[in-house]
Formats: C-alpha cells, structure tokens, sequence
C-alpha cells in the first residue's frame, strides 16, 4: 500500500521533535499538524492533544518523530526518537529526518506491535498550512463518480487544518510546557484595526438590528395592505428596491453567526455590495448637486415632453392619412386617430401643469441617491414609466381592440366549419347552426375582416413604441440586477488571494530517486471567476418581462399585454 504523509513546508526548518496531527486511516494517509520540541514530558503532551481533541473534535494524536540533522550532536538522539514510539503507540510509527545539506528526505515507518510487518511505498507531500487553512475547498459541480471521490478525500485534508485552528493559536512566546511550530509559531496573525472594528460592530449591529426591525413593522403593518398603498408598492419598482435592501441589511446586521462558509461569503458579499452600491449613489448625488444640474435637468425635460408629443401627433396624422400606401377604412381610421390625438392633448396639459413643481420634485428625487444608487436607478424607471403613461395607454388600448377581433375572427372562423368551443371540456366540438346563424356570423366576419389591417397597423405601431419603453427599462433593471448579485467580495477575494477560493489541488514532483520517498508540492487550484459568480451569486428580483421569444411572439400575435412589472413574490434564483 501506499502511505501518503502530508507534512506542513513551515516545519522543514523546525528543531528536532515529535510530529502531531491526524491519521486518516480510510486513506491510509497521515496529516501533520505542527512539530513538539524538545524538551517536553510525555505526560502533558497527552493531556495537550487530550484537551485540543476535546475542543475541535479533531482525532489529534503523536504519530512519529522528526529528526533535523543540522541540530543533532549527539547520536543517541535518534534511537531515543525511535524509542517515543512505545509510549505514544502509534501504528504506524512514521520517522522523517533531514540529512544534512542533502536536499532529499528520508521518510520511514515502523511496526513493532504487528506481527506481519509490510514495507509501504511513502509519498511525502508538503502543503502550505496557511493556504490550506484559510481557503475553501469547492467540489466540482458534477460530484458524480471519480472526481466526487477525490474532492471527499481532500475535503478530509482540509477539514483537518481548517478544524485545527486551536492548535495554531500558540507560538513560541508562550510560556507554556509545550513548544510548538506550525504556521504561526513566529507570532499569531492578528490585525489591531479588524479587532477593534469587531468590537464596535457589536453594538452597531444592535443598534441597526432595533432600527430594521421597526422598519420592517412598519412595512408589514396592515396600512400598506389596503388597495392604493398595496397597488403602488407591488408595481413601483422602487419600492421592490427598497425592501429588497431591507432584507440584506437585516441579514448584515443578524448577530448570528454563520454556520458554514457559503452564509458567511454570502454576508460578506451583500456587506461590500451594499457599500459600493451607497458609494456610487453618494457620488451621484454629487454631481447632480453641483452646477446646478437639477436645475438645468428640469428646464430640459418639458422640451423633451413637448418634442415627444409633438412627434407622436406627427405620427398619429400619418396614420389617419395613406400610411405606406395602404388603404385604410377611413371612418375608422379617423376614429382611432383623433381619439388617441385627444389623449396627446390630456397629457400635454398634465405636463404642463406640473412644470412649477418639475425642479422641487427632481431635488427630493436627487437625495434618494444616498440610499444608493440602485435605488435612484429604479426611481429613473419609474420616471419613465410615468412620462411615458400616454404611450402604454396607447398601447393598451390599440392591444385589446386587436385581441377582441383575433378572437371574435377565430369564433366566427370555427362557426363557417361547423364548429364551437366547448367552455366546460375546453376543446373544440361539432355543433350544427341554422341559416340566421350562419347569414350573422358572414356578416359580422366580413366587418371585421375588412377593419382588422387598421387595427393591426395601430397596434403594431405603439407596439414597438411599447416595446421601445420596455427595453430602456430592462437595461436599467439589467444594471441593478447585476449591481445586486454580483459577488463582489467574491471576486475581489479571488483576484487578491486566490487561494481561499480552492477548487482543487495540484501536485508538483519535487524530487524523485530510487529508494528514497517520492516528495510532491501540492498547490492550491484557484476557483475561476465563472465558478466565483456562478457558486456566490445573490438572488434578485426582475421587474421586466423574462418570456422567451416564442411566447413573446404569441403575445404579440394574439395582442395580449407585455407588463413591465413583476408578479408579486416572484424571485429570480
């Protein structure tokens, strides 16, 4: 069998000792956790590994000796190593020894308890403890067959030393019995900024934690349930924004603690979203406060308004004439057209009205922006909704009057072939239909035979104007949706320290000579940064249509309506 010994690369340097770590008997593997100098009492090395056993639930026991020829003096000193196997009584009984200036290794076993004892071939792989500690392992996405095997078989490995953190926090200037190297023997990792901003998000966290929960009582109270508040909070996409981000604040400010890797990266990733998304919104609001770019704002969107109007006045008599040519009925025609011309003139009147107010309401809309500058993307969304309320009449309008004559054709087409449609067994059955009937429903098909290519051409034309508005609006969604779930800290993670984010290890041949161990270095294989997005993403929400384009196609075939707006509760995963 083959005996893999994972020995940590911070102890090649170390002084002659004793190797502690974990013994993986599945895997016929050894994983070295730090090295015991000399001198120490048998005794209270026991009651050491007994105590850190007992607190990380980590199978901690002595499992050979390490022997560094640069230190050693004396020759009795390796037969004394040997001889600490019968009182810790390891199987096997695992001997590294550096050979002076030499470069290789020796790595030996010894059995003395076994009756039959087998010579096993040693691979000796060295880590980086730090590394390994500190990253993730992520199995791949397809954990079926071979590769599951061998992500299990890592994950054990790092499980080990990541579970082991107890056993790293002492270094050598401790004054203790026992004197230890591991990757932290020349001082712990510690940060004096990280500690104190540890300590002051306590109280912050209870602070913003009483905040939100007043918050959100307030949203859930029963007030914003009746018919106008209910209306506008499910259709405002602002308001979505709003309580959306009310939940990543409650999940930042949960005095919880995260049980695994995966909540504590999601934590993480809403915090440093959160952050830039306010930061962004912060810079916004200053450059619409200087130079007076409301203002200047406001004195430009009643043109705009007024040119908007204008063209589609244009377009309106473009219609009520020959447009391309076609030959129109003209009384309907004449109809549809001054009753659309009047609405331009409504709506025109309605902007008007307003223009005192334009600049004042612009500037309460400005400071939303601190809030981030999502939210004053979804609030620009919602301004255009609003200014462009006439065309969605439009197309509201031109949709239904095109629907009601696609399914009045249809009916009528199925009556010319004996047919009906049967409500209850929601199928098509035979039906027989007397002269009257048949003479009614000839006449009624040619009418609207006949009207169907100006309804279609109305409709056709605020389609596409509809269709116009909805794209602007799903590119600005598109932007705060990817403001929302991208995984920031996710991917800043992975391009400054790749190695917390493992998708896999490596393994070097560092040396390779007949009868000597075969030494690997194994290397830590970063996540690449479509897994990043892919395994940290955040959930948002859509407020714009996500139909395919064949259902796309039938709603604008049958004149069904395309709303902007989301279904409320539905989420994207």
């Amino acid at each position: 069998m083959v005996l893999k010994v994972f020995f940590p690369s911070c102890c090649s340097s170390a002084d002659s000792g004793i190797l502690i770590g974990r013994w993986i008997s599945e895997q016929n593997s050894a994983v070295i956790l730090a090295v015991v100098h000399f001198p120490f009492i048998p005794v209270q090395v026991k009651q050491y590994l007994g105590e850190v056993q007992r607190v990380t639930k980590v199978s901690v026991s002595v499992l050979g000796s390490w022997s560094n020829s640069k230190q050693e003096k004396e020759e009795s000193l390796s037969e004394f190593l040997e001889d600490l196997g019968t009182i810790f009584c390891h199987e096997p009984w695992i001997q590294i020894s550096k050979e002076g200036d030499s470069k290789f290794w020796s790595c030996s076993t010894l059995q003395k308890h076994s009756k039959d004892p087998q010579e096993e071939e040693i691979v000796l792989v060295y880590y980086d403890q730090r590394k390994v500690m500190l990253s993730h392992l992520h199995p791949p996405l397809d954990t079926a067959g071979q590769r599951a095997e061998d992500a299990s078989k890592l994950s054990a490995i790092f499980d080990t030393v990541a579970r082991s953190r107890l056993l790293f926090m002492t270094d050598r200037y401790d004054e203790g019995p026992i004197k230890l190297t591991h990757w932290q023997s020349d001082g712990v990792e510690a940060s004096i900024i990280v500690e104190l901003m540890k300590q002051a998000s306590v109280p912050a966290c209870m602070l913003l934690t009483f905040l939100l929960s007043l918050l959100s009582g307030v949203c859930r109270s029963r007030v914003l349930k009746f018919w106008p508040l209910s209306f506008l909070w499910s259709k405002l996409s602002t308001c979505e924004q709003l309580g959306h981000r009310l939940q990543h604040l409650q999940v930042i400010s949960s005095n919880k603690k995260a049980q695994n890797q995966n909540q504590l990266m999601r934590k993480a990733n809403i915090f440093v979203s959160v952050l830039i998304d306010v930061a962004l919104g912060i810079l916004l609001m200053s450059w619409l406060y200087r130079k007076n770019r409301i203002g200047h704002l406001a004195d430009t969107l009643i043109p705009v308004a007024d040119h908007v109007a204008e063209e589609l006045q244009d377009l309106l008599q473009w219609l009520m004439g020959a447009p391309a040519g076609l030959k129109m009925n003209r009384a309907l025609d004449q109809v549809l057209g001054r009753f659309f011309l009047y609405h331009i003139h409504l709506w025109i009147s309605y902007i008007h009205l307003l223009s005192p107010f334009i600049e004042m309401i612009l500037w309460y809309v400005g400071l939303s922006a601190c809030l981030g500058l999502t939210v004053a993307l979804c609030i620009l969304s919602d301004i255009i909704a609003l200014l462009t309320f006439h065309i969605y009449c439009f197309y509201v309008y031109g949709a239904r009057l095109y629907c009601l004559k696609i399914y009045g054709l249809s009916s009528l087409w199925r009556l010319f072939r004996g047919k009906k449609w049967n409500v209850l067994r929601q199928r098509v059955d035979s039906c027989s239909y007397d002269l009257d009937q048949l003479f009614i429903g000839t006449l009624l098909f040619t009418i609207l035979l006949f009207l169907l290519p100006t309804t279609a051409l109305y409709y056709l034309v605020f389609t596409l104007l509809r269709l116009l508005v909805v794209i602007v609006q799903g590119l600005i969604h598109l932007l705060v949706d990817l403001i929302d779930s991208l995984p920031l800290y996710s991917l800043i993670l992975r391009l400054c320290r790749s190695y917390r984010l493992a998708a896999g290890v490596k393994f070097r041949v560092l040396e390779q000579q007949d009868g000597k161990p075969l030494r690997l270095l194994m290397q830590i294989n970063p996540l690449s940064y479509g897994g990043v997005v892919q395994t940290y993403r955040l959930p948002t929400y859509s407020c714009y249509p996500r139909d395919s384009w064949a259902s796309l196609c039938k709603k604008l075939f049958l004149g069904e309506l395309i709303y902007p707006w989301k279904h409320k509760g539905e989420k994207q995963n």
